[in-house]
């Protein structure tokens, strides 16, 4: 929850009144529904039909989440059903607000959310029925080679040097201070594999940007969920999460060929990815340097965790190009 307003019967009846003024939809019950790292997300039900709810309160994913929502609609008037479609307001809006929140509601799609090795090969095969239809001019990011994640990083890093007057502001400086080296190389590195990308140039796609972590099987079909971050970029940004895997590379290039899709990935992007993703996911950390929890997520996080895995991957690639050179 991203705002001092207590989630009680008031609210939801606010909500609930709401939705039913925007959109025409008489709720008999809302209920948390716990899917989604971001964002605040309920359930839906009217007695015939089950909804999806989620609001945004965060400026950056608001304005995330309002540019996808076209994406979406889009993408389900081409044919597509594994993703949910967005229910439009009484006025064929797409969106509404909602205590300073962007709200969008989509049909319930029943399924669970997995991730496994098996479940590489169907989710790159209905990434594969998305690219084809990418095309410009909607109002979503596009991907930039810097190394401005780092920049942010770094940013947010010396506002904690400044003030850290809570025990886990404290720890968090410590961990920080602590993997030093491995924030500086690795942001030495980012810098070199943008730099790569773009004299690499290539086409740009319409990417998911964690598609693995939102596909769900049920009812004997899978879906991707959840495009908020929709975005132009390249392939490498929906491959990159398994780019430490041999098989797992030759498996997305094999599908995009089959498919009819003339795109192979290229390791100085998937590096790129990495290393960008490595410093992404860290800000997001520390935009809550007092979250509670935090110090227990950062210790794993660059303990032995998935991302510093990928972290390793590039950084054998990168020592591979430039011998032993420490840069």
């Amino acid at each position: 929850m991203y705002n001092d307003i207590k989630r009680d019967k008031t609210y939801i009846d606010r909500l609930s009144r709401l939705i039913s003024d925007e959109y025409g939809i008489c709720a008999q019950s809302i209920a948390p529904a716990a899917r989604g790292y971001y964002g605040e997300t309920w359930r839906l039900d009217t007695g015939k039909q089950t909804y999806f709810i989620k609001l945004d309160y965060i400026p950056r994913h608001r304005r995330l989440l309002r540019g996808s929502l076209p994406v979406v609609n889009y993408l389900c008037s081409q044919g597509i059903d594994f993703i949910s479609h967005v229910e439009p307001t009484r006025n064929g809006n797409l969106n509404a607000e909602f205590d300073g929140a962007i709200l969008a509601i989509f049909d319930w799609i029943d399924g669970k959310n997995v991730e496994t090795d098996a479940t590489k090969s169907p989710e790159y095969q209905l990434l594969s029925r998305i690219y084809p239809l990418s095309r410009p001019g909607f109002d979503i990011p596009c991907v930039e080679y810097s190394d401005a994640s780092a920049h942010l990083c770094y940013a947010l890093w010396d506002e904690l040097k400044r003030d850290h007057s809570s025990q886990v502001q404290k720890a968090v400086l410590e961990l920080l201070e602590r993997n030093a080296k491995l924030l500086e190389r690795s942001a030495i590195r980012l810098n070199d594999m943008a730099v790569r990308a773009r004299d690499a140039g290539q086409k740009l796609f319409l990417t998911h940007g964690d598609a693995g972590g939102n596909f769900y099987v049920g009812n004997d079909r899978n879906y991707i969920l959840d495009w908020d971050e929709v975005m132009y970029a390249p392939l490498e940004r929906d491959a990159w999460v398994m780019c430490c895997r041999d098989w797992a590379r030759k498996l997305f290039d094999d599908t995009m060929h089959a498919a009819g899709i003339d795109y192979s990935l290229r390791l100085e992007v998937l590096m790129f990815y990495c290393y960008h993703m490595f410093f992404f996911y860290l800000s997001e950390f520390l935009t809550d340097a007092k979250h509670f929890d935090l110090v227990a997520r950062l210790e794993q996080y660059f303990g032995d965790s998935w991302i510093t895995e990928r972290v390793e991957f590039a950084d054998k690639v990168y020592q591979r190009w430039y011998g032993g050179a420490e840069r």
